[in-house]
């Protein structure tokens, strides 16, 4: 039986993951997935959030995906995404100043103002946030 799969992490700038895995875990809109050799097809979305990729021998990899498609394969797992990010990559400061931006946006509320893209936005930092906390505690 494989214990190994491949997965390719693709972003709209870049290819960011592609290689053997033995597991990966995917913030899917209906909730996460743990993705392991010989998993049923599927293509589903992703939401703002974290994907984890378990590779035998080595260190855990974090990224976060701002949504996007998930296709999974037996063997192959692709993951699709207009932003990916590296964990270890996120700019805590930026992620701050983006979340303040969103607040101000929906505090003021003037002009054309877009209600679901300012959500979507504190959706997307809050989950920025909460991954670089975790990176925090991880590497303690």
């Amino acid at each position: 039986m494989a214990t190994t799969m491949h997965l390719d992490v693709v972003s709209a700038e870049k290819e960011l993951f592609s290689g053997s895995i033995s597991a990966v875990f995917a913030p899917a809109v209906m909730g996460d997935l743990g993705i392991y050799p010989r998993h049923t097809p599927l293509v589903t979305s992703l939401r703002p959030g974290e994907l984890k990729i378990e590779i035998e021998g080595e260190e855990d990899q974090y990224l976060y995906v701002s949504g996007g498609i998930l296709e999974i394969q037996p063997h192959v797992v692709t993951v699709l995404s207009d932003t990916a990010i590296r964990a270890e990559d996120l700019d805590e400061a930026k992620v701050l100043e983006a979340k303040q931006r969103a607040e101000d946006a929906i505090k003021d509320q003037k002009g054309d103002f877009d209600a679901a893209a300012a959500q979507a936005d504190l959706i997307r930092v809050a989950e920025q946030l909460r991954m670089i906390e975790k990176m925090r505690k991880i590497r303690r």
